[in-house]
């Protein structure tokens, strides 16, 4: 299993907190670094790819992803020059999670037609593969079409890896009939996870194509070094889904306990958990995502840091 990370503190988002935070995941043995993509909220980051050339800069080994980048609210050959010059700035280590997006204001923002936004996002993805590969893609109709090809090219070919963030049905059909992994969000009950990698490998063998093996997961994931820690935190967290029903999803109507959707506790119960996920959904990667509880003792998020690489075997 190869293990990421998102950043574990969102409230610096300066060039400086974001590389240390690579740099030291990094020395830690996770293997990728994790942004999402979101738009007119509080701490929003409307370019992670931005953000993901600063940490170029400060790391050599780790892979620098996107959990959502969202391919509608973008022209396709500019998103396609972006990812290149990424690709070529960290010498090949991106990994491209995409995505469609779904809140109502920011579609309505972007101009977007909510109802056309699952085709926009599979003719831009076939245009900046077209792009990736080097063939010419024509611009323009009629006698005033013309023929251009990408440069640079991204370091990895024909593209950098590409995992796709969905929620629902038609969305989980989608990414299976392409082919694609199904990048599942951290908010998803272990139910609603089974039920939905199910589908996916359903719509891609209804396609004509095989199972798809990689199967990541992102999961909030806290290490604690005692019992009574690990229960305060979980109660803290289940606390939160309650106030704001966005931090858990439900199955069935069911939000279930923090543990449906949290792996939270002692060193012994992370591994034991983790392991039943490794077995239930064949899980080939697992993104640490961040606690949402900011007031937690540093040395406590940085002790879960460390221990989390030694529990899955990296």
């Amino acid at each position: 299993m190869k293990l990421g990370i998102t950043p574990w503190d969102f409230r610096d988002r300066s060039a400086r907190s974001l590389s240390a935070q690579a740099q030291r995941a990094e020395a830690l043995g996770y293997e990728s670094f994790w942004l999402p993509e979101n738009h007119f909220n509080t701490g929003a980051i409307p370019d992670p790819l931005m953000l993901l050339a600063a940490v170029a800069a400060a790391t050599s080994r780790i892979r620098l992803a996107t959990t959502s980048y969202l391919l509608p609210l973008r022209h396709p050959l500019q998103a396609a020059e972006q990812v290149a010059v990424l690709d070529q700035l960290c010498g090949g280590r991106v990994t491209l999670g995409i995505g469609r997006g779904y809140a109502p204001m920011m579609l309505k923002a972007f101009s977007v037609d909510p109802k056309k936004k699952r085709h926009l996002f599979e003719t831009a993805l076939e245009t900046m593969c077209q792009a990736w590969r080097g063939e010419p893609v024509i611009v323009g109709e009629g006698a005033d079409a013309e023929s251009i090809r990408l440069d640079p090219l991204p370091v990895q070919q024909p593209h950098p890896p590409l995992w796709v963030a969905a929620f629902g049905p038609k969305a989980l059909a989608q990414a299976g009939r392409l082919g694609y992994p199904y990048l599942a969000s951290p908010v998803e009950t272990l139910l609603t996870l089974t039920d939905n990698y199910a589908r996916h490998t359903e719509a891609a063998e209804d396609a004509g194509g095989s199972r798809v093996e990689t199967v990541p997961v992102m999961r909030t994931v806290f290490v604690a070094e005692n019992r009574r820690l690990g229960e305060s935190v979980r109660e803290r967290v289940q606390s939160l889904a309650r106030q704001t029903p966005t931090v858990a999803r439900q199955h069935n109507g069911d939000q279930g306990s923090v543990d449906d959707w949290c792996i939270i506790g002692d060193a012994a119960y992370v591994r034991d958990r983790i392991a039943e996920y490794r077995e239930r959904l064949r899980v080939t990667h697992l993104i640490v995502t961040r606690l949402r509880i900011n007031d937690l003792e540093p040395a406590a998020v940085q002790q879960s840091l460390e221990q989390v690489p030694e529990l899955v075997g990296g």
